[in-house]
């Protein structure tokens, strides 16, 4: 433990002498040196974003920029680090889960998007989101994460399916109906491990349909929590009869690695998830014509309801050069830019002229496209400013383990789980 945190430490110092450091003595008179910092890297995506850095640099030719890197599993913690010495950063990454808190600390400026011409360029849903907290454009998102259903529609067709399923009845009919015990197979690549609690409020927020507050997801319109109506206790029986009927049983602690490799393996027929899993899909040797895409299913009454994970590019309200790191946001965020980006880490685009382009508007892709344009799949605000959010997170995923091996009813977690909320709703008010 406390090897771990020395190294911690020594990270944190090692990273506030990169960001302190000048490391602009051969520069040109007159030089702007602009530092960014990412959050959620890899290397192959930090590739990319220095290539963009290089395209910024050669049409600023007075502006140079580092960027700094962090470990994932710690980015997020550092760049708070450096927020809060206010010195010496310009461009950051913001993700969903931390814009409120930088934000409120005041360390996001507001970008100048009104004189940026490609603001009208962004879909309606950048946008939204690019003003979603405090209702200022402090970051522009560079891409959307947003749940689809993957489909095999070579087991579809093998057992006389037509179409893919529409409805959260229909995904459980035709995962029994893919289900055979005998051959190792069945319908539905289930995530009962890290993450499930995700699965249930798809399914419960689905069957509340339009009486759920979209601004406040785990609310319904009328102020009781989304846990407390009869259609959660329909949604959460047939989300345990889904697990049981139609599912690999040591789905039980699947998380997004197991489920993915369930899908195209062929163990499993369907599987929710991110843009991601297509180039997985796509290199795993499952034939163009095997699988597909669809939306998300929906609920009895015809709506389906899921947040949006995004990230974006943000400017420090201490920077020195807050002109220069707002232009170099804006040369990211531009269409062409923009694109590459989405087309290199698997995001849903933020340009219109994306909506256009082969890979985006044709194949796989296709089913986030038609999500975004059909008014009844709404996008919805996960409750991340509340102050219980990240303990829930944890707490529900054991519920849903419990309630899977019949540790607990779905009566004892829906009524904790409106418990909890309606205590946390009395803390924000």
């Amino acid at each position: 433990m406390r090897t771990s945190h020395r190294l911690a430490a020594l990270l944190a110092g090692v990273l506030t002498m990169t960001l302190a450091g000048c490391g602009g003595s051969d520069d040109a008179p007159g030089t702007v040196r602009l530092r960014m910092i990412e959050s959620l890297t890899s290397p192959d995506r930090t590739k990319l974003i220095k290539s963009m850095i290089a395209d910024f640099e050669r049409q600023n030719p007075g502006v140079k920029v580092e960027l700094i890197s962090p470990p994932l599993e710690s980015a997020d913690q550092k760049i708070t680090q450096v927020l809060q010495t206010k010195k010496n950063l310009d461009v950051l990454e913001v993700r969903d889960l931390t814009a409120k808190s930088f934000s409120n600390n005041g360390w996001l400026a507001e970008i100048p998007v009104g004189s940026w011409p490609g603001w009208n360029n962004l879909t309606d849903l950048a946008r939204k989101k690019a003003t979603e907290v405090g209702g200022k454009p402090y970051l522009i998102p560079y891409g959307f994460y947003e749940k689809v259903l993957f489909y095999r529609s070579d087991r579809l067709r093998e057992a006389g399916v037509a179409q893919p399923p529409a409805t959260w009845q229909e995904l459980y009919d035709t995962a029994k109906k893919l289900t055979d015990r005998s051959k190792h197979r069945a319908g539905y690549s289930f995530r009962g491990g890290k993450g499930a609690f995700d699965y249930a409020v798809l399914i419960v927020s689905a069957f509340n349909g339009d009486k759920v507050n979209p601004e406040k997801s785990f609310f319904l319109k009328d102020g009781k929590t989304i846990w407390s109506s009869p259609e959660a206790a329909q949604a959460m029986d047939l989300f345990v009869r889904l697990f049981k009927d139609g599912s690999p049983a040591d789905s039980v602690s699947w998380s997004y690695p197991e489920m993915v490799q369930g899908f195209t393996s062929g163990v499993t027929g369907m599987l929710i998830q991110d843009p991601e899993v297509i180039k997985t899909v796509e290199e795993s040797g499952v034939p163009k014509d095997g699988w597909s895409t669809a939306p998300i299913p929906k609920g009895p009454g015809g709506y389906a309801l899921q947040p949006v994970g995004y990230a974006g590019w943000g400017v420090t309200s201490f920077s020195a050069h807050r002109n220069e790191a707002a232009k170099l946001v804006e040369f990211l965020s531009e269409s062409a830019q923009s694109t590459k980006f989405a087309k290199g880490n698997s995001l849903i685009p933020i340009s219109k002229d994306a909506q256009q382009d082969p890979q985006f508007s044709q194949g796989a892709w296709k089913a986030y496209l038609d999500a975004q344009g059909d008014d009844k799949q709404m996008i919805t605000i996960r409750p991340v400013d509340y102050p219980g959010w990240s303990q829930w997170q944890q707490t529900a995923d054991k519920d849903v383990q419990a309630l899977l091996t019949g540790g607990k009813t779905a009566a004892d977690v829906l009524r904790e789980w409106d418990a909890f909320w309606t205590d946390q709703a009395k803390k924000v008010s």
